[in-house]
Order: structure tokens, then C-alpha cells, then sequence
């Protein structure tokens, strides 16, 4: 199993506030079969992203860890205009691993109406978006349509929270 969404990096966002704890969430995802890891920390107006200081961190909880459980980087990706440009730019630095899949989070009230538009600009680049959170988006909650457009303009996977 594989766990594509996990703030595990220590005090790079709001998750992991220690080694300690990480270290726990590594234990116990390890425990419930879990044998790979994404560290998602958040890239948005409160956390900045920092792919090469985060791969860093990535590196000693692997060490510190020591579980047989890979850890790969990505990002949650605020749906914001500071991000959407860095990702025009070079997307592939907020990507999972080295693949093409990108964890893109919306605000909680609504869609920016450039959305599709973006998402196939995206595609274009070779980025394939994957909605998070689309449950606590009042706006698609109540306009599913929406998610289906998207899909439509290219974004094939979504991820909801169980």
C-alpha cells in the first residue's frame, strides 16, 4: 500500500512537529502494511517549499526511521498564482519523486475560474495534476460538474479524504 499525502517531514509544515513523531508515523504506517511513504509538505502563503532542504529532511528520517518503508517527496500544491507560475516554469520540482504527478489543493471556498485552463497547461508540460481534498471544497461539493470538467480537460485522478 502507498500513502500519497503525508505531512511526515518534521517541522517543515503543519504535521510532524519533531523527529519523534515522525519517526512514530513512519513505525506505525509500516505496522498497517503501508510500504511507501510520500512526504508532502505544504507549499503555500503560510509554508514556503523548499524541494532541495525537504529532500534533505527526507534523507535522515529515511536513516533515523530505519523501517523497511520507502520515502519519496512531493508537495501539497496550493492552487495559488505564485504556485501556478513556479509550475509553469519547472513543475517538476513539486512533483511526486520524479514522475509526473503533481497533489494540487484548491482553496476550501471555491475554484479559480482559470482552473481547466490551468490544468491543461499543465498537461501540456507533461504534469498531471491530482485533485486533493475535493470533500471540503464548499464550491464542488455543491457543483460536481466541476470535478467533471476537470477531468475532462485532463486532471484523471482525485483524492478524497476516507
Amino acid at each position: 500500500m502507498v500513502d500519497i499525502h503525508s505531512h511526515i517531514l518534521p517541522g517543515v509544515d503543519d504535521g510532524a512537529s519533531s523527529w519523534a513523531i515522525a519517526i512514530d508515523m513512519v513505525a506505525a504506517a509500516a505496522k498497517d502494511g503501508i510500504r511507501h511513504i510520500v512526504a508532502t509538505p505544504h507549499s503555500n502563503a503560510q509554508f514556503r517549499y523548499d524541494r532541495s532542504a525537504h529532500a534533505e529532511r527526507l534523507l535522515e528520517l529515511r536513516e533515523r526511521a530505519g523501517v523497511p518503508v520507502e520515502l519519496s517527496l512531493g508537495c501539497d500544491f496550493h492552487f495559488s498564482l505564485e504556485n501556478v507560475q513556479a509550475a509553469l516554469q519547472d513543475g517538476k520540482q513539486f512533483c511526486i519523486g520524479s514522475g509526473p504527478y503533481l497533489l494540487v489543493e484548491f482553496s476550501d471556498f471555491g475554484i479559480p475560474p482559470n482552473a481547466n485552463a490551468t490544468v491543461r497547461a499543465l498537461m501540456r508540460r507533461r504534469i498531471i495534476p491530482v485533485i486533493t481534498h475535493p470533500e471540503r471544497n464548499l464550491f464542488l461539493r455543491s457543483k460536481v460538474e466541476m470535478l467533471y470538467s476537470m477531468v475532462e480537460a485532463g486532471c484523471p485522478w482525485l483524492k478524497w479524504v476516507a
